[in-house]
């Protein structure tokens, strides 16, 4: 009979514990280590305005996203009418995914070592955050995921992805995010 193997932990969820936790809790003297602030959850979201005239363009920005994450995304539907953009209420508008658990842990590394790497003339992300110890980025397109086939694609879509923290403060989730690999610019 073979010895049943443990689960193994995502990379960098293994750093954080080892590594991170620590030097938080002696950077910023916290008395037990469950005030260590933590990554709660990603939000990624593409925002379509174009699925108003093409309805296909939904179909390929949620195969892309599905790629991407590893996980199905909902569809974001208009709340209000706005007549200048021909927009009515329930159109959809965009596609969102909120990762958890250990397929956050895994988009996140991906996104750290592999996917901003990949940017052209990438010298780090900007270290502003919301006043809350969340964090939310950018980008321009979703070519910079190896998993995106560049023949494939219909059209370059910028995405947004925020990374939702339990830190009290900016400089606790910057700090944060510094210990998980986060390239910020100097």
């Amino acid at each position: 009979m073979t010895a049943a193997v443990a689960p193994t932990r995502p990379r960098l969820q293994q750093l954080y514990q080892d590594r991170a936790v620590p030097n938080l809790v002696s950077e910023f003297n916290y008395l037990n280590v469950m005030q260590v602030p933590r990554v709660d959850r990603i939000v990624v979201n593409i925002g379509i305005g174009e699925a108003i005239q093409n309805a296909k363009a939904l179909d390929a920005a949620s195969q892309d996203l599905r790629q991407i994450t590893g996980q199905q995304p909902i569809v974001i539907k208009a709340r209000r009418s706005v007549a200048a953009f021909k927009l009515r209420a329930g159109m959809p508008v965009g596609l969102k995914v909120t990762l958890r658990g250990a397929r956050m842990w895994e988009f996140l590394d991906k996104l750290v070592s592999v996917a901003l790497p990949r940017i052209r003339d990438f010298r780090g992300v900007g270290s502003r955050l919301d006043g809350h110890g969340n964090y939310t980025l950018g980008l321009r397109e979703q070519l910079v995921f190896p998993e995106i086939d560049y023949d494939r694609i219909d059209r370059l879509r910028g995405m947004e992805i925020t990374i939702v923290s339990t830190a009290a403060s900016d400089d606790e989730g910057r700090r944060l995010l510094h210990e998980l690999g986060m390239p910020f610019r100097r």
